[in-house]
């Protein structure tokens, strides 16, 4: 009786050990497609509309999130393309934000083409520009952002919709936003590798070139 309960035994602690091999040797899952603009058109006046729960962060110069403390970002003549890219990132969880994924996923893709068309087209003058750092500094990142310039424009505009304007966007924004896909916490096939290999120095270098050159500005209702 003994002998068959330990072959019993052994049965099954070869059936997990299996099994746990086939769960440890299983390939990688694939990772996400790339998200892409929505082909939808936009309805700024309806976007206008959806976005009044935005403005209760993005609507306030300056406002901060807790944690970890940054300056939202300004989305005020921040390209529509680009915006439907985030908001569906959010939406689909490959970009790491509690309250952002929970208003995101209450979104339609018109929705999201509509808010985005309302902030793209939302009219106001450009933020002057907010950094404390050094002109040194400031020098260092834009020497740094010659990777950068392809997409993102050698200022900070970007070169298609599709990218994010970076010009006179909050520092301590671009900072989290950089540490984000350096940490893979964003998900992005082009900047996850390209961040990867710079240091936290580069990393304020570049948020604070970026935050030097004036564009964007708050969507204040």
């Amino acid at each position: 009786m003994f002998r068959s309960i330990a072959r019993v035994s052994a049965v099954l602690a070869c059936a997990f050990a299996a099994a746990a091999f086939a769960q440890t040797s299983a390939p990688p899952a694939a990772p996400p497609p790339p998200l892409m603009p929505i082909t939808l058109a936009g309805d700024a006046e309806r976007g206008s509309v959806i976005g009044q729960t935005c403005t209760g962060c993005h609507g306030i110069p300056g406002y901060y999130n807790a944690h970890p403390a940054y300056q939202v970002p300004m989305l005020g003549g921040q390209n529509a393309d680009y915006v439907e890219v985030a908001l569906q990132g959010y939406r689909r969880g490959t970009r790491g934000h509690e309250t952002m994924q929970a208003q995101a996923s209450s979104l339609s893709d018109q929705d999201i083409a509509d808010v985005a068309a309302y902030f793209e087209s939302f009219k106001g003058e450009a933020e002057r520009p907010r950094t404390l750092a050094s002109a040194e500094k400031i020098e260092a990142g834009r020497a740094k952002a010659t990777t950068c310039a392809a997409c993102h424009g050698a200022e900070g505009v970007a070169a298609a919709p599709q990218w994010p304007n970076l010009a006179g966007q909050h520092e301590t924004f671009l900072q989290v936003a950089l540490e984000r896909y350096k940490s893979g916490q964003r998900v992005d096939m082009v900047m996850n590798p390209l961040i990867a290999q710079l240091d936290e120095q580069s990393i304020d270098e570049l948020a604070a070139f970026f935050a030097s050159q004036p564009h964007l500005h708050n969507t204040e209702p």
